[in-house]
């Protein structure tokens, strides 16, 4: 998460009280098959730090898992609480990432740069030798894991993004991007009632738009799982938990538009996608870290998750979830996300 989602360095007390804003990825160094920004693709020299809480972290550890990239990057997962260093390793014995040794991921933001001004994000990859941050672009990281890693995908791993379809896909992905990725951010932050009100009205209409899309199709773009999924996805699953109440994104709960909780579902079920997602830690971290926005901290118990797990039919329309490949394997040990953080 960037600076307005999820950082603790403003002060959490600050959102919902000042215009929202996503901040550009400040390390925007590639890791490459040909190693052109100084970052070859090799095999364990790479560790991935994630928060299970957060969306655009999620978009990577979904892509690792159908990518079968475990073996090759490793993960670090941070705490979904905060204090005002911002992302800590508090969930690993004595407070430290077992790989990297650090307590804090600000430490590998300062072996990159001292004194940078900016907010601590994830995901973030770090280069494991030196404990430098290589980089934070939550937008490059998953297309690079999707081609510039093809040496070292599982047999059988799915193409994310096609060459063919590529176009269509930016395409697809730009609208959500702005209206609905970033729309409940800037819904849930807005400082002004018509800011609210704008963001809610262009990302029903998104969603309005988007639900129509997948009315006879399976998938957003082609007959098989895409980047574009995978960005959307991570949205939709936190929608009833977190945006609809947190967030004020409230016309109607996502379980209420029988094609996208379906189109959730279907990927929800799908493996890769459903056994990344961890509830807990997502209602922690939102609800207990933006004070701004619920001063109060309380954590909702609702709602009913166990919808997630119910026939969603979407079969029925065709499509090949991971085309010519084959689904990824089990989680590997120790990445497994407790029962009780999901349906």
């Amino acid at each position: 998460m960037n600076d307005a989602d999820g950082t603790a360095r403003d002060g959490n007390s600050s959102y919902g009280h000042k215009p929202f804003k996503r901040s550009r990825s400040h390390f925007a160094d590639r890791i490459t098959a040909d190693g052109r920004d100084g970052w070859p693709v090799e095999a364990g020299r790479y560790r991935l730090v994630v928060s299970r809480a957060c969306p655009w972290a999620s978009r990577a550890l979904v892509s690792r898992r159908l990518l079968g990239l475990e073996g090759a990057l490793s993960l670090a997962v941070a705490d979904p609480l905060q204090d005002d260093r911002s992302w800590r390793f508090t969930l690993d014995p004595d407070g430290r990432d077992p790989v990297l040794g650090i307590r804090y991921l600000s430490e590998a933001y300062d072996a990159r740069e001292r004194g940078y001004p900016g907010g601590v994000s994830v995901p973030a990859i770090v280069d494991v030798p030196t404990g430098r941050l290589v980089t934070n672009d939550y937008q490059q990281i998953t297309l690079d894991l999707a081609t510039e890693w093809a040496a070292l995908h599982r047999p059988g791993a799915p193409d994310l993004y096609p060459e063919p379809l590529r176009e269509e896909i930016d395409e697809v992905m730009e609208g959500i991007y702005r209206d609905v990725n970033n729309g409940v951010y800037r819904a849930g932050f807005a400082d002004e009632q018509s800011t609210y009100e704008s963001a809610y009205e262009t990302l029903f209409r998104r969603l309005d738009q988007v639900s129509e899309r997948l009315t006879d199709r399976r998938y957003l773009v082609g007959d098989t799982i895409t980047e574009a999924d995978i960005r959307l996805f991570t949205t939709l699953v936190r929608f009833d938990a977190v945006y609809h109440g947190h967030f004020k994104c409230n016309r109607s709960k996502l379980a209420e538009d029988p094609v996208l909780w379906a189109y959730l579902r279907d990927l929800y079920q799908t493996p890769g996608f459903g056994d990344t997602v961890d509830f807990h830690h997502i209602k922690q971290h939102y609800y207990r870290v933006h004070t701004g926005i619920n001063p109060t901290g309380i954590v909702p118990v609702g709602p009913d998750l166990s919808g997630f797990l119910t026939p969603h039919h979407r079969e029925e329309l065709g499509g090949r979830p991971f085309g010519d490949g084959t689904p990824p394997g089990p989680v590997p040990a120790g990445e497994h996300v407790p029962p009780r953080h999901r349906p």
